[in-house]
């Protein structure tokens, strides 16, 4: 299957990473290789990580990639392992890193993997197959109460309260097979109201239902805490995020390893010992251009966040 792939605001990530030919950057999210082949290009005796949870990204990228092959080093694993990939690869410290937070075009475009709510397939959503965990599992084997919060907490879907009972009842009939399934439980506990908003009514349920599969809001923290550990004196990160509570989790890491000191403001002098280790590029988020928001829809809800080690 060939895909129409769309680099999500690949010059201003670009421009945010200050990339020295000689250096050593690393694109935590490979995905299809758009950013990566733009690091490489500027590379003259540098190297490049490229990681991914995805072993097809990886296999497809590399084939996209096969120009730049002398400078890429190609990982499977997660971006929360940060520190151990760079410990493995003995790499104290990088010049710049990048990480686009988005499900990828292809996840979304192949129907068996079940990241979709438009096409039918069955609920997967796992990023890493080799993984046990599947929207399959969550659907038909949490309990409501566990469904019900991370409906609300990873989805801020104000009706899943409804949702994640309707869930409960209708497996009790049958097991929730495949996406389009979910799609017609969700909307039939929603109200008429909810189901003729423009946003799809099943798009934060199942961003919520994949967020939990994948453990992906654990894994950007963990990865910002390794990366401003990783960052050489003067190195870039760029974040890519795309809902809000990725974004906020990027955001709050900057500004407290930017602020420093945590000891309570009635104390006269600092005690805590904390000092600043990152500090702010932008202090708003980049956001796509009118141009690349016409050519791809699809990055309308992008941020990008630049910070520079200290």
């Amino acid at each position: 299957m060939e895909f129409t792939h769309y680099s999500v605001l690949l010059e201003e990530s670009m421009a945010a990473l200050c990339i020295k030919p000689d250096g050593t950057y690393l694109d935590g999210t490979l995905g299809m290789g758009g950013h990566s082949a733009e690091i490489a290009k500027r590379l003259r005796g540098g190297r490049l990580i490229a990681i991914d949870r995805d072993e097809r990204a990886i296999s497809r990228a590399g084939e996209r990639l096969l120009e730049f092959a002398d400078k890429i080093t190609y990982i499977h694993g997660n971006f929360s392992d940060l520190a151990g990939i760079l410990r493995e690869l003995s790499i104290d410290a990088v010049d710049g890193m990048l990480f686009d937070l988005g499900v990828s075009s292809p996840q979304l475009d192949e129907a068996e993997r079940g990241f979709s709510y438009m096409t039918d397939a069955p609920l997967d959503m796992r990023m890493d197959e080799s993984e046990k965990l599947t929207a399959w599992f969550i659907v038909n084997k949490w309990p409501e109460e566990k469904l019900r919060r991370i409906l609300y907490d990873f989805g801020e879907e104000r009706f899943a309260p409804r949702i994640a009972a309707n869930i409960v009842r209708k497996r009790q009939e049958a097991p929730i097979d495949t996406t389009l399934q979910l799609v017609d439980v969700i909307k039939d506990a929603m109200p008429g109201a909810a189901l003729r908003e423009k946003q799809h009514p099943a798009k934060r349920s199942f961003q919520a239902i994949r967020i939990a599969v994948n453990g992906e809001l654990d894994a950007v923290s963990e990865m910002m805490e390794a990366a401003a550990k990783h960052l050489k004196s003067g190195g870039r990160l760029a974040v890519i995020s795309f809902h809000s509570l990725e974004d906020r989790i990027v955001k709050n890491s900057i500004v407290s390893r930017e602020r420093g000191c945590t000891c309570p403001r009635e104390f006269p002098v600092c005690v805590c010992g904390f000092v600043p280790t990152l500090k702010n590029i932008e202090k708003k988020p980049i956001v796509p251009s009118e141009r690349e928001l016409s050519e791809n829809p699809r990055s309308r809800s992008a941020k990008l966040r630049v910070a520079e080690k200290i």
